[in-house]
């Protein structure tokens, strides 16, 4: 049962209230969270959601000119979710911390990647919302991690990765080279962040043409541009962020990276990708390279269509769960009705991998074949004519997966192995 708060101050206090309404016109709803001790530690919670659907819950420590409120409907604590969050901190023993961490999510029910090292945490999981949050508010007690602005979004299907790996990672974000020296710790060697807000003003005025002295970069990969961009993003010219290679050209005319022939002093940098930690660690990378004004999307993607909704921002935005493609009305209810289903009106560039035809439908699917399981975009015809295969080569293999109905994921390899034995000949 949700349990309504306060709003007396910045952050919040679990009372006994039908609910509360502000005179501007709206309500605001939390959930009675089980903490570390039994205490109820106060938290900020921003919740927003559609009509009928839970959208998204901000956990943060936001000024007062910062606070957005939103009409609420009341999710139940059994409702699962997906959380992201990271945070760059010193941790002087980071395999304690990660039997700290397994110690207390033992009775949660929890999936997902949570990697801790000694220059911070970097976290992506899905549970029901009491056991999401629980676990985001008992970190959050720990001043190394008050202030980790953590975003939530739903799981409409139950559990979005299969199963918990918590555990040490010597690099919080995967990269070819070893760039274990980067001072992440270190703020000033990151790019500046820009909140949503500032982040669209300055894409209006690239867009205007009004300051041509700006360069956009995606920080994610190819196929994750192919749903979903920032319009003016060029795609990344990699399907792996591992690769990624912006502004480390050795020649001056290197056609595919857009840093090749740019004044490092004079042209800022904006950099954006998902929920922000990739934009963090390359930053520092480019910072060393000497380029003077970097800027990042504070929160990424996810936070920026809370926020801003999906102004100057095409298509859906690519997760790396089982989910693959959200709705920017996922973390946005002002979003327009049009964009409210898979089939968004604005995705003209949006392109059937193997045909190169239009998509009606922002999400990815995997090769049938088990083999290649390439993450592409298809048309419907081409599905059926390659039975749910990237290529022909992939239709003879001897792993081939059937193909499968929309908005579904492929399971283990075995299930479809055991169905075939059980066939008659």
């Amino acid at each position: 049962m949700a349990t309504p708060l306060s709003l007396t101050a910045p952050s919040i206090s679990l009372i006994q209230r039908p609910t509360v309404s502000c005179t501007i016109g709206f309500a605001i709803s939390a959930i009675r969270l089980p903490l570390r001790r039994g205490k109820c530690k106060q938290r900020q919670i921003a919740v927003s959601s559609a009509p009928n659907t839970f959208l998204s819950v901000s956990v943060s420590s936001l000024q007062p000119n910062e606070e957005r409120h939103q009409l609420v409907s009341q999710p139940s604590e059994e409702d699962f979710v997906v959380v992201n969050f990271y945070h760059f901190v010193f941790i002087e023993d980071p395999e304690a911390e990660v039997a700290n961490h397994l110690s207390f999510m033992r009775d949660l029910d929890i999936h997902g990647r949570v990697y801790l090292n000694e220059q911070g945490i970097n976290a992506q999981y899905s549970g029901p919302l009491k056991d999401a949050l629980a676990y985001a508010n008992w970190l959050r007690e720990d001043p190394r991690f008050s202030d980790i602005l953590i975003q939530v979004s739903p799981s409409i299907n139950g559990h979005a990765f299969p199963k918990l790996k918590l555990r040490y990672k010597p690099s919080l974000v995967q990269l070819e080279e070893d760039f274990s020296h980067l001072p992440l710790l270190d703020p000033s060697k990151r790019a500046t962040p820009l909140t949503p807000s500032e982040w669209r003003e300055r894409l209006e005025t690239m867009n205007r043409n009004e300051d041509t002295n700006y360069i956009l970069l995606d920080i994610r990969n190819g196929y994750e541009w192919d749903i979903g961009h920032f319009e003016g993003a060029q795609r990344p010219t990699v399907d792996s962020f591992r690769f990624t290679s912006f502004g480390l050209s050795q020649t001056k005319d290197a056609a595919s990276d857009p840093l090749a022939n740019v004044d490092k002093e004079k042209t800022e940098v904006l950099m954006y990708c998902t929920g922000g930690i990739r934009c963090d660690v390359y930053s520092t990378i480019l910072r060393e390279r000497g380029f003077q004004n970097l800027y990042t999307l504070k929160g990424g993607v996810s936070h920026y269509l809370k926020n801003e909704g999906s102004e100057q921002w095409v298509g859906n935005l690519f997760v790396f769960d089982s989910r693959l493609s959200l709705l920017p009305s996922a973390y946005n209810p002002k979003v327009e009705s049009s964009r409210t289903t898979q089939h968004s009106g604005n995705n003209a560039f949006a392109r059937c991998y193997i045909c190169t035809s239009q998509v009606s439908q922002l999400r990815h699917r995997n090769c049938a074949n088990l083999d290649c399981n390439l993450l592409f975009l298809c048309c419907k015809d081409c599905v059926k004519e390659l039975r749910g295969c990237c290529c022909s080569e992939c239709t003879t293999s001897p792993r081939l997966r059937p193909v499968l109905a929309e908005l579904q994921r492929y399971q283990k390899w075995h299930v479809y192995r055991d169905f075939r034995q059980e066939q008659p000949s």
